[in-house]
């Protein structure tokens, strides 16, 4: 699968100092590889923050959990290029 063919999620909050790391790291991946990513804020849905709530901020490819807490670049880029 090329990588433009994936989507990533990322799931955070308002004021969350981890969900701006993590959005920078996304951004500068999904830019550099040409996919399409969007956030999700997960005080907007209950069954969000029961699943997630104390995870935040996750990464989501293709609706699949990836990481949590920290976005590790390279391990990303891997997911993405496979």
């Amino acid at each position: 699968m090329a990588p433009q063919d994936h989507r990533i999620t990322l799931l955070g909050k308002p004021g969350c100092h981890l969900c701006d790391d993590a959005r920078a790291v996304i951004a500068r991946v999904a830019a550099e590889l040409g996919v399409p990513w969007q956030e999700r804020d997960i005080t907007l849905s209950e069954s969000d923050q029961a699943e997630y709530g104390e995870m935040i901020p996750v990464t989501l490819i293709d609706g699949v959990q990836h990481d949590f807490w920290r976005v590790d670049e390279s391990r990303l880029r891997a997911a993405l290029s496979s």
